[in-house]
């Protein structure tokens, strides 16, 4: 049985800003706002939401298969990613594109400018799950929204179990597109902002999404996470970081660990310390894929801070 991960492939361009950039806004100007940030240090990474999510599922000993669109320059990461352990069979490259590209400058309050360019990604909607077979559970990250909305009809056609997880996607999905893919999912996953759009826009809270998914899950930065399931909302703390290096790809760290405790049949809290401490990880470091562990390092960190008793090794 195959676990899926959609969403994004990108390139990753990360700068740092020695300042912040709220002391540059002007309010009284916000309707003609002409700014540029001079930047210290620029690094390309590789990246895209998909790829980050299932980096971290394979870290945890894993095989996920990665089912995204890439562009003309993605040879050599898509051999970067198989050596990881993450099976790219079902990636669809376009020649006459480039993969996509995520531009993002952090200040030293670790707030993000960024601006991201589509490429390939906009042919996301062409791919499908019904020739992939066998499947144990997908998640749709953000993509191009009519591939994430195409997804979810798929997967409760299909009868797929799958998480949706929109993202950065929440400020452009319309307030239909973003209510579809809750309907009939597993488990819902944004961060707290996130989901403020998500309630604003649908006017859906958690007690009316809880009508419509099984399980919904709220990121909260330093602050951990909170599980709702009916009736019940569980908390599990952030694990402290030994250093903050770089905000970029926690979220899908903590999504690819979630999702390994999933399938080694942990309970969501378990699955939500699993994900904390892979977050945790990534945050150690630079972009979303440079950090690594085996999987005795990986247990040995978590036990440090969780009951080990209670989770699952693969």
């Amino acid at each position: 049985m195959k676990h899926i991960v959609t969403g994004s492939i990108a390139f990753d361009y990360l700068m740092t800003f020695p300042g912040k950039f709220a002391e540059h806004f002007l309010p009284e100007h916000l309707e003609r706002v002409s700014l540029s940030f001079l930047v210290d240090t620029m690094e390309k990474r590789r990246g895209g939401c998909a790829p980050n999510i299932a980096y971290t599922f394979a870290l945890l000993g894993h095989r996920p298969y990665l089912m995204a669109t890439a562009g003309q320059d993605f040879g050599e990461y898509g051999q970067w990613l198989e050596a990881a352990g993450v099976d790219v069979s079902l990636v669809r490259t376009y020649q006459d594109k480039f993969t996509a590209s995520f531009f993002c400058s952090t200040d030293q309050g670790n707030s993000q400018i960024a601006s991201f360019y589509t490429g390939a990604m906009a042919h996301a909607a062409e791919l499908s799950f019904r020739t992939v077979g066998d499947i144990a559970l997908v998640i749709i990250s953000p993509n191009d929204p009519a591939a994430m909305t195409q997804y979810a009809e798929e997967c409760r056609t299909l009868k797929v179990p799958f998480i949706f997880d929109p993202g950065q996607q929440c400020a452009r999905m319309s307030a239909a597109e973003l209510a579809d893919g809750i309907k009939g999912a597993k488990m819902v996953i944004c961060n707290d902002y996130e989901f403020e759009l998500i309630r604003q826009k649908t006017g859906l809270g958690e007690d009316e999404i809880l009508k419509q998914a099984e399980l919904l899950v709220i990121t909260r930065g330093e602050d951990g996470c909170s599980i709702y399931e009916q009736g019940t909302r569980t908390d599990v703390p952030a694990v402290q970081p030994r250093e903050i290096v770089d905000p970029t790809g926690v979220g899908d760290a903590f999504r690819g660990g979630f999702m390994a405790g999933m399938a080694e049949g942990a309970n969501y809290r378990v699955c939500a310390q699993l994900g904390t401490v892979a977050a945790t990880y990534a945050l150690e470091h630079v972009g979303g894929q440079s950090h690594s562990y085996t999987r005795e390092e990986f247990d040995a960190r978590y036990a440090q801070h969780f009951d080990a008793s209670a989770a699952v090794t693969a």
